[in-house]
């Protein structure tokens, strides 16, 4: 199996500037890359230029321009060569798919974070200073950077990638791993069903509550965006209120990151079996339509957009995807079972007499069958629909 770990980087600040014109550089091809792509299209013939193409010529621009492409790592320009390919890729699917294409953008220097070294030793060493008791890892035209290991990695590094956020630098690898022993049985079975009041219900009858990382800090971040608003372009002043907001965005990220990985991690701990309603996030935040008014051309018609936008706000903020994915990870590492259901009804089911009805859910929070008269927290009776359903799902189709 592969894994990956995120190390904060401590450069010096000689190494700072190296990093920051590596990462220049790559915007530089991935933008004269995707800028070649353009003018082929746009050409009478309607050339279509792909990668293999544009790494050939790979030698040619280092040759001709020593001083900035020359000195980087062959392999890691070849993988921004890939990182557009596969941007090209991405778009033709969502186009023959009929979503929204969207083309790819050329890419400002604020916004290209990122160099891949696709083979360690291949440009780039980690634990390039083995004698030393501080791991350092080191980059072609950088040099050796310490690096805080805040943990052991196990397995052989595959690839390294070179991260900025911020102000601060990250190393990134992936390892490949035996599959790890799994975690002694406990012989517990358990469905979750997410919601907004509480994060999480499951069908023991247990809740984890709502951190709500982002509405905490939403006074701070609106207050932050309106004083960006009033900066003057390319301000001194604009900079540090820029690096404000992404600092109020990041701890957000990373309270919401932490507080999935444990909730997660309980969860693989107490059960062998667990399953969970199968969200589509991307639909439930979608923006109501507009409702052209016939009467008044030009004008609209009251969607609710304004509440769809607070619920939307609510669903992004308790962060459910990134919870599911990292459940799922840590799922398969310890050897358990994780099934997606139907989320449909499970919370207007009754779980004692079947019967299924949008009035046996008289409140958000409250479920009464009006058939048998069963009561209960209606998350509980939707973890309890959602248990039953996965476990049918399972013996459906055994392993």
């Amino acid at each position: 199996m592969i894994r990956a770990y995120k190390f904060l980087m401590r450069p010096t600040a000689g190494q700072q500037v190296a990093l920051g014109e590596m990462l220049r550089d790559h915007c530089s091809l991935y933008n004269g890359a995707l800028q070649e792509r353009r003018d082929a299209w746009r050409h009478v013939s309607k050339t279509s230029v792909q990668y293999g193409m544009q790494s050939a010529q790979l030698k040619e621009i280092r040759a001709f321009d020593p001083e900035c492409q020359g000195r980087w790592s062959f392999s890691s320009q070849q993988a921004t060569l890939r990182r557009l390919a596969k941007a090209f890729a991405a778009f033709f699917r969502r186009v023959k798919s009929g979503d929204t294409p969207g083309y790819p953008r050329f890419r400002g220097m604020n916004r290209f974070d990122t160099v891949e070294f696709p083979e360690d030793g291949d440009g780039c060493r980690w634990d390039s200073t083995p004698h030393d008791p501080v791991t350092c890892v080191r980059f072609q035209g950088v040099g050796h950077v310490k690096v805080n290991q805040h943990r052991p990695l196990t397995g052989k590094v595959k690839t390294i990638t070179v991260k900025r956020e911020g102000k601060r630098w990250y190393v990134i690898l992936t390892a490949e791993q035996a599959q790890p022993e799994p975690k002694p049985k406990t012989g517990s079975t358990a469905g979750i069903d997410m919601g907004l009041t509480h994060f999480l219900a499951d069908s023991s009858g247990g809740f984890v509550e709502n951190p709500r990382h982002g509405r905490k800090v939403a006074a701070k971040l609106g207050a932050a965006q309106q004083a960006l608003a009033r900066c003057e372009r390319r301000s001194n002043r604009r900079k540090k209120t820029v690096r404000k907001v992404a600092d109020l965005h990041r701890k957000v990220r990373r309270q919401r990151l932490d507080h999935a990985h444990k909730t997660a991690l309980d969860l693989v701990r107490q059960h062998d079996f667990i399953a969970h309603e199968d969200l589509k996030i991307r639909n439930m935040v979608r923006a109501p339509k507009a409702k052209p008014d016939p009467d008044h051309p030009g004008s609209f018609l009251p969607n609710g957009a304004a509440t769809k936008a607070g619920l939307n706000r609510s669903v992004s903020d308790a962060g459910w995807g990134v919870f599911l994915k990292i459940l799922h990870a840590k799922a398969e590492s310890a050897g358990r079972e994780l099934i997606a259901v139907d989320p449909r009804n499970t919370s207007r089911t009754c779980p004692q007499c079947g019967h299924v009805g949008a009035e046996n859910r008289p409140t958000q929070q409250r479920f009464h069958c009006v058939a048998c008269g069963h009561h209960a927290h209606a998350d509980t009776v939707g973890a309890l629909n959602v248990l039953r359903a996965g476990l049918v799902r399972r013996d459906a189709n055994p392993a």
